[in-house]
């Protein structure tokens, strides 16, 4: 499941209050959340971040591309050593933060992929005051 689309932008505060104003987007800092159900557990919520960084961001690197997909994932020490042995680019250790545990892959094309394990009620405290769609 797709948790979040990040791109960059020339003014991500100007783009933020653009998307807000034109198409109701309740943003922060952070972006705006979007709120799911999962599937096999629909008393649970899911989110999907959308979140514009500045164009001269280095937190994309060592990807090209303008855009980062986030995967929330399950067991992300296990996951990591998993792909480490099917011999993808893992390109950092894990970190560890209130909100969950995060680590940066390369897939085929080069593109950075951020697999975050997450602590949803941390989460949820971090972006509550974005409004969910």
């Amino acid at each position: 499941m797709s948790e979040g689309f990040f791109f960059k932008s020339k003014n991500p505060q100007s783009l933020r209050r653009w998307y807000e104003e034109h198409l109701g987007l309740k943003t922060n800092e952070y972006g705006t959340i979007f709120e799911s159900r999962k599937t096999d557990k629909p008393e649970e919520k899911g989110y999907l971040l959308w979140a514009p960084f500045s164009d001269s961001t280095k937190y994309f690197r060592p990807s090209e591309k303008d855009f980062m997909i986030n995967f929330r994932v399950e067991n992300l020490e296990l996951l990591i050593k998993t792909l480490r042995g099917e011999g993808v680019t893992v390109l950092d250790s894990i970190e560890t933060f209130d909100y969950g545990k995060f680590a940066h892959i390369l897939d085929e094309e080069g593109n950075k992929i951020e697999l975050w394990e997450s602590v949803d009620t941390a989460y949820e405290r971090m972006v509550g005051n974005a409004r969910t769609y």
